[in-house]
């Protein structure tokens, strides 16, 4: 596939983006991958949609054994959760080799609501695996997805693959992706509206609570709305200037959790990446991706807002 040759099987991380069209497409490419991997002795993980995975199963025969295999629709159902939790665990459960992935995170069944939160992931992959010896391939039903979210995997993707030819893309610019979405968050009206500080924290907590007991929400999922907003408040209490606002509403599809603070992060990995031994700060927002089903965030110099969604 041209990807990786005997020069540069050693080095840096690499993040090709493969444009395919229809399921031949899609297994002339990630076969080959795969198989090149495998007999490389490489560890070869793929986190894919369910119904990619099946295909790939189907292809793999008794190779199937040696691939570690992932439904991204699952797993990164929160686009924030996939560095951590489905990259990394791949790539940091071999440390001495050259991993490679296959990690499809956007496909064409993916909202709106959650494709600025995706793209930013594909961004910030660039830096979360710089240096670290991995190839780290994302595949694009180039049939089926806007044609928007094409032109943005040329900018998240140093490499492009396409027809069997890999080549550099020309418009590169990940850091501008990851400004361009970190935008204002629009405001309901009718949202339930919390001022909480040290003191209030509790309190805060049991709004939460109580709100998505009355949106319907499972007791398993009112736990996790419990355990979030717990960890963004004390968040706020603890970096965001000692107070927070706690916003609580719903949408079609879900209930929704903001924390607004004071507090300033600049590092765009914060919650993504997974925590390192001793670690304190990040984990906070590490357990909220782990929870929800997506996080959007926006921070500036005046203050950041985190907001969590859970499925209803």
């Amino acid at each position: 596939m041209g990807l990786r040759t005997a020069a540069n099987v050693d080095e840096a991380f690499v993040h090709p983006a493969l444009f395919y069209q229809g399921p031949w497409e899609y297994l002339s490419e990630t076969i080959p991958f795969i198989r090149e991997g495998l007999a490389r002795d490489e560890p070869v993980a793929v986190a894919v949609p369910q119904s990619r995975l099946e295909l790939l199963r189907a292809a793999l025969g008794d190779l199937v054994a040696r691939v570690r295999l992932v439904d991204m629709s699952v797993a990164g159902r929160n686009p924030g959760r996939i560095i951590a939790e489905v990259l990394g665990a791949a790539v940091d459960a071999h440390p001495d080799k050259h991993v490679r992935v296959i990690g499809e995170p956007i496909w064409p069944e993916r909202s709106d609501l959650e494709y600025p939160a995706c793209v930013q992931h594909e961004a910030l992959i660039n830096l979360a695996f710089a240096g670290r010896s991995a190839t780290i391939l994302c595949p694009y039903d180039v049939a089926n997805l806007d044609p928007v979210i094409i032109a943005d995997a040329a900018v998240t993707h140093p490499t492009l693959l396409q027809s069997g030819t890999s080549f550099p893309s020309p418009g590169y610019a990940p850091d501008r992706i990851v400004a361009e979405h970190n935008c204002a968050l629009p405001e309901p009206a009718d949202a339930t509206v919390i001022a909480f500080d040290a003191a209030h924290l509790r309190s805060a907590r049991r709004s939460s609570v109580d709100y998505a007991e009355r949106a319907g929400l499972a007791a398993e999922r009112v736990d996790d709305v419990l355990l979030a907003v717990g960890e963004m408040a004390a968040n706020s209490v603890r970096h965001g200037g000692g107070s927070g606002v706690l916003r609580l509403w719903t949408d079609a599809a879900h209930v929704v959790c903001e924390v607004a603070d004071a507090g300033v992060i600049d590092d765009p990995l914060v919650g993504r990446r997974p925590a390192a031994p001793g670690q304190l700060s990040g984990r906070g927002l590490l357990m909220v991706n782990h929870l929800a089903d997506l996080v959007r965030m926006h921070t500036t110099s005046e203050g950041t807002v985190v907001r969590a969604y859970f499925r209803t």
